[in-house]
């Protein structure tokens, strides 16, 4: 009987353990949670300039290609291989003797012919007078004003040869024809040059300022003087232009060019056009041949709506972005992409003044549900900042539309 008591008290004992613990307060239900903060920018025009990056090469302004102008040996080299030259130094002589001979003997054949004029002159005006009282036949008379001016005429061509001599003479010292740097010697002394050819002897290049010889596809341009006429972009003037270089080391040429001229017709082969600026050089940093690329502003959007890339998804079925309704929730908006803009899309269509477009976040938010808006700082912050209009693919750039996906990069 000990044991079903003790039994039967344990059992009490548990029940009232049970009521106690069911008399307690206990929750009802699970805690809301608060809606996700999610970083948003809102949007709103704005002018910028909008660049396009196109490959080019670098020209020298002015090449000069010194030759022997007369036959000889090369006697001197008188200058330092890759220096600068004035216009007027002397690069080469060649030697004199034998064009100082040809001097001398053409000065001979003036003064013979001066001669024979003088003697044909003196008959000429001794028959003058004679003819008129038909003291003398009037052929005898013609033969000798004939014979005056035939003299005459071997003066002048006697002068013109002793000009042509003394110009061949000077020829014999070579002289540079502009400034600039001169390149290396292609003859040396004791060379025969002038020999039926006119045989280059040096190149001289003027590299201050340099061009810089551009290709832009066709393509590019036509959607650029859509967007011109259209309303959409403002055309710069040639004077506006701003081109910056970027060299072959990836760096930014410190001195900025202009723009000079953009050719007229499209280059059949490669479906180009040839735009040409030109770049100081004072510095002699940039060499003739360089590959380079040029960032060239070519027009202003002034209200520009841009949003950073990352808020963007692109995929082959359109482009959208995320944004934050007035009610506070998450709503799905499809949009049209345009240019590249540092590190922000253009938005053609698709968003207006004041829409919150939501740039952090996105891998926690889903659309319908509501967020927390947060403003979004833009961590890079250019101070000043330099569009690029265009993605390189191939040999020339491609513009960054939502027609093209693929080349772009994909949101978060």
């Amino acid at each position: 009987m000990s044991y079903k008591k003790r039994a039967f008290t344990f059992v009490v004992a548990l029940a009232a353990v049970a009521l106690t613990a069911c008399g307690r307060e206990q929750p009802t239900a699970a805690v809301d949670m608060p809606p996700p903060q999610v970083g948003v920018v809102t949007v709103e025009p704005e002018p910028i300039t909008l660049v396009t990056e196109l490959p080019g090469r670098l020209e020298a302004v002015r090449t000069a290609q010194v030759r022997a102008r007369v036959a000889g040996i090369v006697l001197e080299q008188t200058f330092r291989e890759g220096s600068e030259v004035k216009a007027g130094d002397v690069l080469f002589r060649i030697d004199p003797a034998p064009l100082q001979a040809a001097l001398n003997s053409a000065k001979a054949q003036l003064a013979r012919a001066e001669a024979n004029f003088k003697q044909a002159s003196s008959r000429a005006q001794r028959f003058a007078p004679l003819v008129k009282t038909n003291a003398i036949s009037q052929q005898d008379y013609d033969d000798a004003v004939a014979a005056r001016d035939q003299a005459a005429a071997e003066v002048a061509a006697a002068k013109a040869a002793v000009e042509t001599a003394r110009l061949n003479l000077g020829y014999a010292t070579v002289t540079a024809p502009i400034d600039g740097r001169i390149g290396r010697a292609l003859v040396t002394e004791g060379t025969l040059v002038g020999q039926g050819e006119a045989t280059p002897l040096a190149i001289i290049q003027q590299i201050d300022p340099l061009y810089v010889n551009l290709v832009q596809s066709s393509a590019e341009l036509l959607r650029l003087r859509r967007a011109l006429a259209s309303g959409q972009l403002e055309e710069l003037s040639p004077d506006e232009v701003k081109i910056t270089l970027i060299t072959e080391d990836g760096e930014e040429y410190p001195h900025p060019g202009r723009l000079l001229f953009s050719d007229i017709s499209v280059d059949p082969t490669t479906g180009a056009v040839m735009l040409r600026a030109v770049v100081p050089n004072p510095d002699r940093f940039l060499l003739p041949g360089m590959y380079v690329r040029a960032r060239l502003e070519q027009a202003v959007a002034s209200n520009a709506i841009t949003v950073p890339q990352q808020a963007v998804s692109r995929t082959g079925q359109g482009d959208t972005v995320m944004v934050v309704d007035d009610e506070g929730r998450v709503a799905v908006r499809p949009v049209q992409v345009g240019r590249a803009y540092v590190n922000r899309w253009v938005i053609n269509a698709g968003l207006q003044p004041g829409d919150r477009v939501i740039v952090d976040g996105l891998q926690k938010i889903r659309p319908g549900i509501p967020v927390t808006p947060v403003a979004w700082r833009d961590p890079l912050q250019p101070a000043e900042p330099s569009a690029v209009g265009g993605i390189a693919a191939g040999p020339y750039p491609a513009v960054a539309t939502s027609s093209d996906p693929a080349t772009q990069p994909q949101a978060n």
